[in-house]
């Protein structure tokens, strides 16, 4: 494993601060990316069966209709008290039809995923479904449920998704914790380095959950705020496409993907390929910072 130095950027005053999903594309083109990643994959088929996934979340999206937002006075009291103005306790109902829109579209092959049981799902009560979302936001994961987890990850950050795409970015406020998504309060999954006029190779921490964006400031810990002590660690021979940014400080990391090194990188999906990364960063030492929804229970490597 490669340790380079963090070079710094500092953001541009004319960047925009949040980044919210574009729910037209963003699901389409994860499964896109997860097809191109698995060609020649040690895990091609697993990461197959993730595009699969993605472009079912895409197209239980498209079945949704326009959600409910908080009103305006709890918008405003996110506002005032620096808080997210949206809570992954009060999920809206429509996070189960597009659950059950997801386990119906998705087909297991069973010699990969023997252990899921979509029809489980499909025929799973209210109740049942509202126990395993609050298994996974509060993090306390059991063995017997890892196997359904991602699909109800995957169906949480659809309807987390359409939600946050329908505020307005220009009332939203940075949090205290760099690492913690202003929109939903869910950790960051992984920052990207963006393309674009007035974003060029600025640093944007990618939420796990609802898919939005934030700017944060390059060569600064996500986790513990500290400048010193960082380095980036690759997989030898790899060409800087994604990339461990690990702090000795706090001893966490979390990777960076580069637009710059491919158009076509997305957070979610070039994390899941580049497992074996974090194994050298494992064996390093260091402590991932935050979660990959999908992962939850779907690979046992």
């Amino acid at each position: 494993m490669q340790a380079q130095p963090v070079d710094f950027h500092p953001p541009a005053e004319e960047a925009a601060c949040f980044l919210l999903p574009v729910t037209t594309t963003l699901f389409a083109d994860r499964g896109d990316r997860f097809a191109a990643l698995a060609k020649g994959h040690s895990l091609e088929d697993w990461l197959r069966f993730l595009g699969q996934l993605s472009k079912a979340q895409h197209a239980a999206l498209r079945s949704l209709p326009e959600l409910p937002l908080p009103d305006a006075g709890k918008l405003a009291q996110a506002r005032t008290h620096g808080m997210p103005p949206l809570d992954v306790a009060e999920r809206p109902a429509a996070w189960r039809d597009a659950l059950r829109d997801i386990a119906r579209l998705v087909t297991v092959d069973d010699s990969e995923c023997s252990k899921i049981s979509l029809e489980n799902l499909s025929t799973a009560d209210d109740a049942r479904l509202e126990q395993l979302a609050d298994l996974l936001v509060q993090g306390d994961l059991a063995a017997d449920d890892a196997a359904v987890l991602p699909f109800v990850a995957a169906a949480l950050q659809v309807v987390f998704t359409r939600l946050a795409s329908q505020l307005d970015a220009s009332q939203l406020r940075k949090l205290d914790a760099d690492n913690v998504c202003p929109c939903c309060g869910s950790p960051a999954v992984a920052s990207i380095l963006r393309l674009g006029s007035a974003i060029n190779n600025l640093r944007y921490l990618h939420c796990s959950l609802c898919n939005s964006e934030w700017n944060v400031p390059r060569a600064v810990c996500t986790t513990c705020g500290s400048d010193k002590e960082l380095s980036l660690q690759e997989i030898e021979g790899a060409k800087g496409t994604v990339r461990a940014e690990c702090c000795d400080g706090c001893k966490s990391y979390l990777k960076i993907v580069a637009q710059e090194k491919d158009p076509h990188v997305d957070p979610v999906a070039d994390d899941l390929a580049t497992l074996a990364l974090d194994m050298l960063a494992d064996e390093a030492g260091y402590e991932r910072a935050g979660p990959n929804l999908l992962l939850i229970g779907a690979y046992g490597g």
